[in-house]
């Protein structure tokens, strides 16, 4: 969630922990991340967001923040321990990153650094060592513009795509990153506020009862977490950067064409024009 005021996520997070066991089966841990301006409220479990009491936690306390990440995980790759739960924490230009990733990377195995290396086993936080180290890299250590990020991810994403499925969430606290090879949908929520009926729930809200002109919160997820609102479906090779609870950068790349080039490098000699 990515919004332009502090705001809470308890409505949104009521639907999408009911996919931890009950009308999912994302069960092996679960964990939320609430920034506040350069630092973030971390909660991670490995217990199933269902039966985690620190879920029931968020569930019913309402934490205002500008840039939250959930994840609930099914493990492809790594134990059902704590190490290995999403969204993930590292320290960067003084800043916290988050990251959360759904997918499954295969001989995903890069050359790291050692500024950034993992605590648990999964290729998730070995995709997110990568990410950071290829930031440093790139930028040494001042502190570039969001827009200067974006572009670096736009380039190291399919690289890690080839590797198999690469859907995720990013934030600094300054805004939100996001990228999609196979499934994420999102939506802004704005004046004039509607009302908004969860999937997993039978719970409905009325936003504009709860909200002012000022509020705007964009909405990130697998899959659409509402019945009655118009969610757009991301593109395979999709990203998009938010801020203030809007879309302010997308980008797509062809996916498809870095996997066949991998597998024929003589397509490696055809003009790049289809990137875009």
């Amino acid at each position: 969630m990515n919004c332009a005021t502090p705001t809470d996520i308890t409505f949104s997070f009521r639907g999408f922990s009911q996919r931890a066991g009950v009308t999912s089966d994302h069960c092996d841990g679960f964990g939320i991340a609430f920034f506040e301006d350069k630092a973030c409220r971390l909660f991670v479990d490995n217990q199933s967001a269902v039966e985690s009491p620190i879920a029931d936690l968020v569930r019913n306390y309402p934490i205002k923040s500008r840039n939250v990440i959930a994840h609930i995980r099914k493990a492809t790759q790594g134990k059902i321990t704590l190490e290995n739960s999403h969204p993930f924490l590292r320290e960067l230009w003084g800043r916290h990153w988050i990251f959360a990733h759904n997918g499954d990377l295969h001989n995903f195995n890069p050359r790291l650094s050692g500024r950034f290396e993992p605590v648990g086993n999964t290729d998730s936080e070995r995709a997110f060592c990568y990410l950071l180290d290829q930031m440093v890299e790139e930028f040494g250590y001042t502190e570039p513009c969001i827009e200067k990020v974006f572009s670096l991810l736009e380039k190291i994403s399919p690289e890690i795509a080839e590797h198999g499925t690469f859907n995720f969430c990013l934030s600094n606290g300054k805004a939100l990153f996001s990228y999609a090879t196979t499934k994420l949908h999102w939506l802004v929520r704005e004046y004039p506020f509607q009302n908004a009926h969860l999937i997993d729930l039978d719970v409905e809200v009325d936003f504009s009862e709860v909200t002012t002109p000022e509020d705007r919160v964009a909405v990130i997820t697998t899959e659409p977490l509402t019945h009655n609102e118009n969610w757009a479906a991301y593109q395979a090779g999709e990203m998009i950067l938010f801020q203030d609870g809007r879309p302010i950068k997308h980008a797509l790349t062809r996916v498809e064409r870095l996997i066949r080039e991998k597998e024929n490098p003589e397509l490696k000699r055809i003009t790049k024009a289809d990137q875009y």
